[in-house]
């Protein structure tokens, strides 16, 4: 089957995402436990996981996550898709979940009172009397932090949310289908328990924090996962070098992911500027894995190798994961899994890549050993994945 050609340089600002994202219909999810390493393939518990039971980069399949849920909101965006559902919601995460993805990733920050909530941005923004408030979640109280948006009780009507981007626009929070902020706690009670989750230690990058503090907020997020996790299979990533190392060394029992943008910005922190770096902070600390936005990786196809041999896995985010092809371009690179925003899309697309299938229906599959159909399946040599690589690389540059 032939690729669709999509036009890579509309993509990365994802303003419309191609109606055409399923172009290479279907890759299987199923639900999907991390292999302990001895033969015994259980969901992670506290026994299981960690450095004790995470066989690292050893993934039993491709993973799909969503992203916030069944994906991000972008308010800015003529694409519906991306005003669907309110992004890090209950509602968002219990939708993703009736897909055949393997784990959902959202954002944890602590309130000033110590409950664990779940969003994205480092302030909540309303408005009074014509003028936009703007408060940083971690310096407001739970009930504070919860009277924003949709509430629980009939006849309640909370403040009115309001979102920045990144170049200062403001925009009212309106999704077709709204609901409720949420805590960490209710998201373990009530979302379907076979997903993972993938929890994203939020803080803010203006901010230099002391070790006491990022200690504070890694033993109150704990607290909670101990009390509440149960099975679920658990991954905690982020961006915060510090916090990543902490978190590691407070627990054995889940991964932790350090996650960076590969160098597409400069931090003063080294640590955040390239992949290279991301591997030694991995290796130094004794982290599980990398999660990378998808540019640098295509950019860069050599550190997936780098990353293989460090014995870390890998995984990627970013709004390129929107499009079909170069989700199965990172299948073939050997990439664990990726993050994405059009979780019925992808996941249809990764269904039918990962699926196995009868015997006399095609070509064996290198990578996992199964017979593949012929006709449903793009076939690669090693020089035509590299020529592919390349002109992706060149595109994304340009």
């Amino acid at each position: 089957m032939a690729l669709k050609a999509v036009h890579v340089s509309d993509v990365p600002n994802l303003d419309h995402v191609p109606d055409n994202a399923s172009a290479l219909s279907h890759f299987s999810p199923r639900r999907t436990s991390f292999s302990t390493g001895g033969g015994d393939d259980r969901e992670c518990d506290s026994s299981s996981r960690g450095s004790q039971g995470y066989n690292n980069n050893k993934f039993p399949k491709f993973l799909v996550m969503g992203h916030r849920g069944k994906g991000m909101n972008m308010l800015q965006s003529p694409d519906p898709r991306m005003k669907s559902i309110k992004e890090n919601s209950l509602l968002s995460f219990n939708t993703a979940a009736k897909f055949p993805i393997d784990f959902i990733e959202f954002d944890v920050q602590v309130t000033i009172d110590d409950c664990p909530v779940i969003f994205h941005d480092n302030f909540i923004l309303t408005e009074d009397k014509g003028v936009i408030i703007e408060k940083r979640v971690t310096d407001i109280t739970l009930a504070e932090f919860l009277s924003y948006g949709p509430q629980k009780e009939n006849g309640k009507v909370g403040k009115f949310l309001f979102r920045k981007t990144k170049d200062a626009r403001i925009f009212e929070w309106i999704v077709e289908n709204d609901d409720p902020l949420c805590t960490l706690q209710e998201v373990f009670e009530e979302v379907e328990s076979s997903i993972g989750f993938n929890i994203e230690l939020k803080f803010d990058d203006q901010i230099v924090y002391k070790e006491e503090e990022l200690n504070h907020v890694l033993q109150v997020i704990l607290q909670v996962v101990n009390e509440y996790a149960n099975d679920r299979r658990v991954i905690f990533s982020s961006f915060q070098p510090d916090a990543a190392q902490l978190m590691r060394k407070k627990q054995s029992s889940y991964p932790v992911f350090f996650l960076t943008n590969g160098g597409s910005e400069v931090y003063v922190d080294i640590r955040r500027n390239s992949l290279e770096e991301a591997i030694k902070l991995c290796l130094a600390g004794g982290l599980q894995g990398i999660v990378a936005e998808v540019k640098s990786i295509l950019k860069n196809p050599g550190a997936v190798n780098r990353i293989k041999e460090s014995n870390l896995s890998l995984l990627t985010y970013g709004q390129l994961n929107n499009v079909p092809e170069v989700v199965y371009v990172q299948h073939l690179m050997g990439v664990n899994g990726v993050i994405v925003d059009l979780v019925q899309e992808i996941t249809e697309v990764v269904t039918e890549y990962t699926s196995p299938e009868k015997e006399d229906e095609g070509d064996i599959n290198v990578f996992e050993g199964t017979q593949l159909p012929e006709k449903k399946k793009p076939q690669f040599s090693q020089h035509e994945l590299s020529f592919l690589l390349k002109l992706i690389s060149n595109l994304i540059q340009a």
